[in-house]
């Protein structure tokens, strides 16, 4: 997938656990899990201003795209 989640840097730059910030922003380690690992399907604006605001960071400290060199190909 060309859309990379960068969840994990951050929680390392802030030296924070996933269980800090799920009780902090109100979202299951469950879901941050999932984000986190880059198999979840979507994400709310919402869950992502949470996480924002609370890591002190902009959406594109978090996702990043990566070009696919297979589909340019196509």
């Amino acid at each position: 997938m060309p859309i990379i989640v960068n969840l994990d840097v951050m929680l390392a730059k802030r030296k924070m656990k996933l269980n800090d910030l799920s009780d902090a922003v109100g979202i299951t380690p469950q879901n941050l899990s999932t984000l986190k690992t880059g198999k979840a399907k979507a994400i709310r604006f919402s869950t992502l201003q949470a996480i924002c605001e609370h890591l002190d960071c902009q959406p594109g400290d978090l996702l990043e795209f990566q070009s696919d060199e297979t589909d340019s190909n196509a």
